[in-house]
């Protein structure tokens, strides 16, 4: 019991040696205008990109104004601002319960340096400022438990299924935004297009998904630009698997956008499935 405290201490003293990394980015909006110029988002979908592989714990943003115009049109204006940057996180994958603020602050206040740089100050003025708070690692406590193995992917394909079940492709991971898995998700499937060529009895529906979007609707793919993500990735594996061998007569693939969230970690939405539709008299035992 003591060696246990000693060693909970010793991890919570580790914990508290971690500092929470911030990342920032800030938008520049055009004059009067709460959408965001292209190069903008161009810029900020280059930020977002970046976030991929980190642990958030939270996402602040801020809108501003310059210092032409009322109180009153700046405060909504420069919450319009913050609005749209939100709407843009959202429409590529990433969790709105991360966005903690989306807060328009008004104007910001003329400092004149040089009269030559009013103009080029009050550019800087009308902004999005995005605060993007990495997520510190859990206090690791090391214990003996019990390990309970999980079937694998390949292991349920080759058991025993009946028309309606459904495969989950865990650890079958999306990058953010694309319809490409993540470099340590090519050999899982690889391991279940090798099961899926052994099984040739069985026939299924591909169905791909997309977390965070409003409304049950489809991510956009940022690759092509179109509001398809979630039919994309069930076409990804769906190629995929018939380079590998799998009779393209047993698959069809389909885009369920967000219709079905797991309700865990936004990453496991990012995610494509199996619903078996057929099974021969082949099963395996």
């Amino acid at each position: 019991m003591h060696r246990l405290l000693i060693a909970i201490l010793v991890c919570f003293q580790a914990y508290l040696g971690f500092s929470q990394t911030e990342y920032t980015h800030d938008v520049y909006f055009n004059t009067d205008e709460y959408v965001v110029p292209k190069t903008e988002e161009n810029r900020l979908l280059l930020f977002i990109s970046k976030l991929q592989d980190i642990e958030i714990e939270s996402i602040a943003i801020y809108g501003f104004c310059d210092d032409v115009g009322a109180d009153t049109y700046n405060m909504k204006l420069s919450q319009q601002r913050a609005d749209a940057i939100k709407t843009i996180f959202s429409n590529n994958e990433i969790s709105e319960s991360l966005i903690t603020n989306v807060d328009g602050k008004g104007e910001i206040l003329l400092k004149i340096v040089d009269e030559k740089d009013v103009l080029k100050i009050r550019g800087l003025n009308r902004k999005v400022e995005i605060i993007v708070t990495e997520k510190l690692p859990e206090p690791e406590v090391k214990e003996v438990v019990a390990e309970v193995k999980k079937k694998t992917v390949p292991q349920k394909i080759k058991g025993h299924l009946e028309v309606g079940d459904k495969i989950i492709f865990e650890n079958i991971l999306f990058k953010t935004g694309y319809s490409t898995v993540t470099p340590p998700s090519k050999k899982i499937l690889q391991n279940i297009a090798q099961a899926l060529v052994e099984r040739d009895d069985i026939y299924f529906t591909i169905q791909g998904h997309v977390c965070c979007t409003k409304y049950t609707r489809d991510a956009i793919d940022k690759k092509t630009k179109k509001r398809n993500l979630s039919v994309a990735r069930a076409k990804y594996v769906y190629d995929y698997f018939a380079k590998k061998g799998v009779d393209k007569k047993r698959m069809r693939y389909l885009g369920l956008r967000r219709k079905f969230p797991l309700g865990g970690d936004p990453k496991y939405d990012r995610r494509v499935e199996i619903l078996i539709t057929y099974v021969g008299n082949n099963e395996s035992q």
